[in-house]
This record gives C-alpha cells, structure tokens and sequence, in this order.
C-alpha cells in the first residue's frame, strides 16, 4: 500500500505514492503517532553551564581588585550606615538597604563575591559599585548642586572661602514703617537685635534725601560686622496697586547697598548680600503654598530653648537675654514681623550658606 506524498516538481508540488514500508514513511509515522506523556517532561537548565559562568564571573572579581582595594571595599560595605552607602550614587535607593539587611542576616562581607548574592547585585552592578566606591566622584556633583543653591540663595554671588570666614553678620529686614536687624556671630548668639522706627519713608514723594536721612540714622545704629544680610522681597509686577510699596523696597535695598558696601570701591567685595525670603521661610516652615506666614511662634520658641535647654539652637546671653524676652513681650501684641524675620534670616544665613559649605 502507498500513501500520498508532496513532492516539488517544475517548482509546483505534487503528490506521490510512498510505500509502506519505507524508511520515509515510518519516520512520519514514528513523529506523528508518538504516545503522549502521563507527567510533562521538566525542562532542565543548563545548570553546570550557568554555575561554571557565576563561578567565573566570581573568579574574575578577585582579578579586578588588588587586596589593598578589596579591603577598602569590605570595609565601606561592612561599617557604612544606610545613608552613608547612599551618598554613593549607585547605591541610592533599595540596593543601600539591600546591603544592610544582607549584612545583618548573614554576617559581614567575607570577599567582593558576596557581594553578588545580595538582590539588584549582578556582575556588572557588583563591578560598577565596587569602582564607584574606590573612587567616588560625588563630590564635583555635590559641591556643583550645592553652588547652584547657594546662587538662588543669596545674591551676588560670594566665595565659599569668605562664606566660611564669616565671623559675625548683621541681618537687616525693612518693612513700610521700621526697620529691624539681629547681629548673630558663627556660634549662633544673638550680640544685638533691635528695630528703628521710619514713619517717614512712604509719606509724600519718595523724596531721595528722606531716604538718605532716615537710613543713614539707623546704620550710624547698627554693629559692624563682615556682612550684612538683607531679606531680598517684594510685590509682584503684575500687581499695578502694589507699585508704590514695591518702589519703596527697591529704593530700601539700593539705599543699604550702597551705604553699607563702604569698601567696595577699594577691593571689589561686596560685604551686603540678599537672601531669598522664600527659602528662609521654607527653612523653618513658614511657607503655606507661595505665602510666608509669620515667624512670632519660632523666635517665642527659640527664646525658650535658649534658657530651657543647655545647648540650645540659638544662644542669648544671659545678660540680654531679659532685655530680649521684654522686646518680644512688648511687641508681640503688635505686627512687628520685620523683628522676628531678622533674627530668622540670620539664624537661616548662618546653617544654609555658612555652615553646609563647611561639610
């Protein structure tokens, strides 16, 4: 008996008898009518071939890294903090965690190997982690990041080396009717805080020689320090009735450049600086969307660190402290927010500007 089979001929197929009993029909046969499995077949890996590569990927690790380097590694992975092992890029995140949660299950890191059977932690990662470890360039990053604040921060732009040179400041804030400012030196003590009176500044003209008379008075007032610090604020543009106030603020702040800045002239360095208002407010919280609420509650709480603790945040001397708490007494009754925002501003200039460019 045949049976049918296709054939290729004249580039058509056609069909062809096939005996039975030839080797092409019991191939296909054999194929066709093979009896079914009662449990599937389990498909086996290629373990020995897998665990030959991890081996040697494993191996290789040792040939990247010197002893010396090895060491230094296990050292990072075996003592860091979480936070400490984030401050390295590649480790930010669930690798960090990953690794102290291994570290506190199994032990410390005995080699780099190790390293591969914590989670996220291939060859290629455990590579890369390593490198980054030896040679961490998160610095240039963190100090570029830390520029660009300090930019949006203050203005003009100062030197890191005469941020951290800084021996005391006087913070000035200028309202409609008075001026306030708090002399604080590096160790956060308040050597004077006080406000001036200028009733005369938002009458009549805005005539030039007002401005000079009342300013002039209060600087005569003020302590010299090596910088001073002014709230950099002001209505919007867009707001046409707020115009004569927002004229006012900028006549203040030209005013006080120009009069503090008394060696300019001579060596180029500017000793009066602004400071964004907004990101004093968000230093302590002050901000409710893009409104500043008023500091009257902080400064009352940091009058009463300063007696109730022993290292308090801010320090007042014993000897003004009294002097101080009656200032805020008398005053807290009234609006006098220019006082409180003084104090903040100094306080906020000292642990954004100064103290983050000593670390």
């Amino acid at each position: 008996m045949n049976v049918p089979s296709l054939l290729l001929a004249g580039g058509r197929w056609r069909c062809c008898p096939v005996p039975l009993g030839s080797f092409f029909f019991q191939a296909l046969h054999n194929s066709c009518c093979r009896k079914k499995s009662t449990a599937p077949k389990k498909i086996i890996p290629y373990v020995d071939f897998f665990d030959e590569n991890t081996k040697e990927s494993e191996k290789a690790l040792d040939k990247l890294f010197s002893s010396e380097q090895q060491a230094s590694i296990l050292h990072v992975l075996n003592t860091a903090s979480n936070k400490e092992l984030e401050a390295f890029r590649l480790l930010r995140g669930r690798k960090s965690i990953n690794i102290v949660e291994h570290r506190e299950k199994f032990g410390p890191f005995q080699n780099l190997e190790s390293l591969m059977h914590v989670p996220l932690f291939q060859y290629k990662t455990t590579v890369q982690v390593c490198n980054s470890i030896l040679n961490p360039q998160t610095g240039g990053k963190k100090k570029s990041q830390e520029n660009r604040l300090l930019r949006k921060l203050i203005k003009p732009e100062i030197g890191r080396e005469r941020l951290q040179a800084v021996k005391s400041i006087v913070s000035i804030v200028s309202g409609t009717r008075r001026i306030a400012w708090a002399h604080l030196d590096r160790k956060l003590a308040v050597l004077d805080w006080q406000q001036s009176e200028c009733c005369r500044l938002v009458k009549g003209t805005y005539l030039s020689s007002v401005y000079l008379e009342e300013i002039s008075s209060v600087i005569s007032k003020m302590p010299k320090a090596d910088l001073y610090v002014l709230e950099k604020t002001g209505p919007s543009f867009q707001n046409s009735s707020l115009f004569p106030i927002l004229l006012h603020f900028h006549i203040m702040e030209a005013m006080l450049f120009a009069l503090l800045n008394k060696t300019f002239a001579q060596d180029g360095h500017h000793q009066v600086l602004s400071m964004n208002r907004n990101a004093v407010g968000k230093h302590f919280e002050l901000m409710i969307g893009d409104t500043r609420t008023s500091g009257k509650e902080v400064v009352k709480q940091l009058l009463s660190e300063s007696v109730l603790k022993e290292e308090p945040r801010v320090f007042f001397p014993p000897d003004k402290i009294i002097r101080y708490r009656q200032l805020f007494s008398s005053t807290e009754q009234k609006r006098v927010e220019e006082l409180y925002d003084s104090l903040l501003q100094a306080i906020a200039f000292y642990e954004l500007a100064v103290f983050k460019t000593e670390s």
